[in-house]
C-alpha cells in the first residue's frame, strides 16, 4: 500500500485464527491503522490480498465486507453524538437487513422480524457491556470510557466473525484498561469470534493476546506468542525499549 512515494505496507503477511486474539503493535507510522483500513475496505490496496475464510476482500465494497463478518472500532470514537446509546447500537445492525425500500415503507412482516431481532441483540449487548443504565442517554453526555464501550457494542451488533479494535485503551485510566482486558476476553468467549487488536498499551496487548505481530515502517519484524515477540531484539529496539512500555 503506497501513498505517493511512501510505502505504508510492504510485503506483510500473517494469519489470525478462529477465536484467536492477535495483537498488532508498532511505533506511530508503522502501518497499523493503514492495515485496518485495508481490511475494512476504507482503502483499496493495489497489490496483494486479504482473505477471510477463503473469500478475497480485494476490491470489495465496505458494506459487503461488513456483511461478511468484519466489525471495527476507531482510534477516535466515531459515534452519532446526538443519538442515544440504544439508537447508536441499532445503526450497527443496519447492514444485516434483507428487506427492501418498499417493504420498509409498508412495514411488512420481514421488516418487523428484522427489527425484533435487532432489538433483542441490542438488549443482549447493553447487558453484556454494562450499558443498560445509559441506554436512553445521548452519547455526547457520556464519559469517554463509556463512549468507548458504546462503540464496541455497536461493532458487535453486526455479528462479526473478526473484530478490529483500533487502540481501544486510548484515553482510559488504569482501572478502565484492566476492565477492558477482561471485556475483550469475555467478548471472544461469548461470541466465538476472532480479534485483531491495535494498541500501544503493552501490558494490555501482552496479557490478552494469543499471538502478537510487530510492524516497523510498514514491514513485519516479528510474529509469535507474546513472550516470543517481547524477547525479539528487533521489537525491543524498535518499540518496547529495554524495560518495555506500560
Amino acid at each position: 500500500m503506497r501513498f505517493g512515494g511512501i510505502v505504508a505496507l510492504d510485503d506483510i503477511s500473517f494469519d489470525v485464527g478462529h477465536r484467536e486474539i492477535c495483537g498488532l503493535i508498532g511505533p506511530n507510522g508503522s502501518g497499523k491503522t493503514t492495515l485496518f483500513n485495508c481490511i475494512s475496505g476504507f482503502y483499496r490496496f493495489p497489490r496483494g490480498d486479504i482473505v477471510l475464510d477463503g473469500v478475497s476482500l480485494a476490491g470489495m465494497p465496505r458494506h459487503r465486507i461488513a456483511g461478511l463478518g468484519i466489525g471495527r472500532t476507531f482510534q477516535n470514537v466515531a459515534l452519532f453524538r446526538s443519538m442515544s446509546v440504544r439508537d447508536n447500537l441499532l445503526v450497527g445492525a443496519h447492514h444485516l437487513g434483507r428487506t427492501g425500500f418498499i417493504a420498509n415503507a409498508l412495514r411488512a412482516g420481514g421488516v418487523r422480524t428484522e427489527a425484533r431481532t435487532a432489538a433483542e441483540r441490542c438488549g443482549e449487548l447493553l447487558a453484556l457491556l454494562d450499558l443498560n443504565e445509559v441506554a436512553g442517554t445521548v452519547v455526547a453526555a457520556l464519559p469517554f470510557g463509556t463512549q468507548k464501550r458504546v462503540e464496541l457494542a455497536r461493532a458487535l451488533m453486526g455479528g462479526p466473525r473478526l473484530l478490529l479494535l483500533d487502540e481501544p485503551a486510548g484515553g482510559l485510566n488504569h482501572e478502565e484498561v484492566a476492565a477492558l482486558g477482561e471485556l475483550i476476553r469475555r467478548i471472544r468467549a461469548h461470541f466465538a469470534l476472532s480479534v485483531l487488536l491495535v494498541e500501544h498499551h503493552m501490558n494490555l496487548v501482552m496479557s490478552v493476546s494469543d499471538k502478537v505481530v510487530a510492524l516497523e515502517f510498514g514491514r513485519k519484524i516479528a510474529d509469535g506468542t507474546p513472550a516470543e515477540v517481547r524477547a525479539e531484539p528487533e521489537v525491543i529496539r524498535a518499540y518496547l525499549g529495554d524495560g518495555g512500555n506500560d
